[in-house]
């Protein structure tokens, strides 16, 4: 199955993102656009994305919620 870009990923990804900041499970959406992003932003070398994405992923890994600011930007990194 070839990746998703663009307005594709962002249908999906969109769907069930969680607001909630207070220290829940992150959304599987989010972390799955981070994977997603750091690939796109190793490619380009935008590293202040490279750091948002592994600090999304980091916060996953641990089970607990990544910051808002790095959430929007993985999430609207494609518009």
């Amino acid at each position: 199955m070839l990746p998703q870009f663009g307005t594709a990923v962002r249908k999906n990804l969109n769907k069930g993102v969680s607001t909630d900041t207070s220290g829940g499970v992150p959304d599987k959406a989010s972390v799955d656009a981070a994977w997603l992003v750091l690939e796109a932003a190793n490619d380009l070398g935008d590293q202040p994305a490279i750091a948002a994405c592994r600090r999304v992923i980091d916060a996953e890994l641990n089970g607990t919620v990544a910051g808002r600011a790095d959430l929007d930007l993985v999430l609207d990194y494609f518009r």
